[in-house]
């Protein structure tokens, strides 16, 4: 029963958990519930809250990353640049208890996939993530050797943008790299062709750009940007893909590394058929590029999906996704799409 004080010290209602709420409550029946820290009221379906029915939840959403690029059949020197990492969205909103929202997380891209000699091709952006009206955009994909005109392939826009390929000492020498989404990632590096071998960019990440192509020696991939620490809890999400490196003879480019953020290293080629390293699951890193063989198309490394994840202070109120505590916060990570309930 409640507590009667007098005018300075106010009225103390009944308390119990979510767990150890009346059995048998009767319409109109309030109290204050300690698991969720709202008072509450019986409405003869369930339990409503009556005050303080917002709080503030903070988030990070990152889309899918990019996948890596590939070097084409019938030329040692074309190689493929590195995925950009998915778009990372830090913020924060205001949630009302028993509001269902949607969560969306994007796949990542596939990479530059086999195919007949000389096709325009390229690796596979990343897809979007959303929650709370908000959308991470996918990593741009690496770019990959196109023959003919133009003789370059630059890397693919995106929420971070995809490294550039490399061509043939017999065509243009540079390429581009993807540019990023504002607020989200940055811009790939660019590709060159130096001493017979092709090197590439790496692919942007949330917290730096891809790094350019170097000719010097016989040539240097670009390392994939890094992503972002969020929070400063240590774990780093949205890293951009090492760019590819072409062989050539005896010259072999060197690839790049992959972005911390789950950014994959990219790979020099190994023969045809070779796939590159992926981008780790559920950190939105680019994709690995992979140089290319002189008979058969090898495979540029797909992006790592893309995560979700939301924390309020003190003990668990909502639902959904893998709940955890730290620090005074609670955690609700999601690595597949789902609904969280305030």
């Amino acid at each position: 029963m409640p507590q009667i004080f007098d005018g300075t010290t106010g009225t103390v209602p009944a308390s119990w958990t979510t767990a150890g709420r009346p059995t048998s409550p009767t319409a109109g029946q309030f109290g204050y519930n300690s698991t969720t820290g709202f008072l509450e009221w019986y409405d003869g379906a369930g339990w409503q809250p009556i005050l303080n029915s917002q709080y503030t939840a903070e988030y990070l959403i990152v889309a899918g990353g990019g996948g890596g690029g590939a070097g084409r059949a019938s030329s040692s020197w074309w190689a493929g640049g590195g995925g950009g990492a998915g778009g990372a969205i830090d913020s924060s909103t205001t949630v009302t208890v028993n509001t269902a929202y949607s969560i969306v997380i994007g796949a990542g891209g596939n990479g530059q996939t086999a195919g007949i000699d000389h096709q325009t091709s390229s690796g596979v952006n990343g897809n979007n993530s959303t929650a709370f009206s908000q959308t991470a955009i996918g990593g741009g994909a690496g770019g990959s050797y196109v023959d003919g005109s133009p003789t370059t392939t630059n890397g693919r826009n995106g929420g971070s943008g995809g490294g550039a390929g490399a061509n043939s000492p017999s065509g243009a020498v540079t390429s581009a790299g993807g540019t990023g989404t504002s607020g989200q990632g940055l811009a790939g590096g660019g590709g060159v062709t130096a001493s017979g071998t092709g090197a590439t960019g790496g692919g942007g990440g949330a917290g730096g750009v891809g790094g350019d192509a170097s000719n010097a020696g016989s040539g240097i991939s670009g390392n994939g940007g890094v992503g972002i620490n969020w929070k400063s809890l240590g774990t780093f999400y949205a890293g951009g893909g090492g760019g590819g490196a072409s062989t050539a003879g005896s010259n072999a480019a060197t690839p790049g590394s992959g972005g911390s953020g789950g950014g994959a290293a990219g790979r020099t080629s190994v023969g045809g058929g070779a796939s590159g390293n992926a981008g780790s699951a559920n950190t939105g890193g680019g994709g690995g590029g992979i140089g290319g063989d002189n008979a058969i198309s090898n495979f540029g490394g797909a992006g790592g999906s893309g995560i979700v994840i939301i924390r309020y202070t003190g003990a668990q109120r909502g639902s959904g996704g893998t709940v955890t505590s730290a620090g005074g916060y609670t955690y609700h990570t999601f690595t597949s799409s789902g609904t969280f309930t305030a």
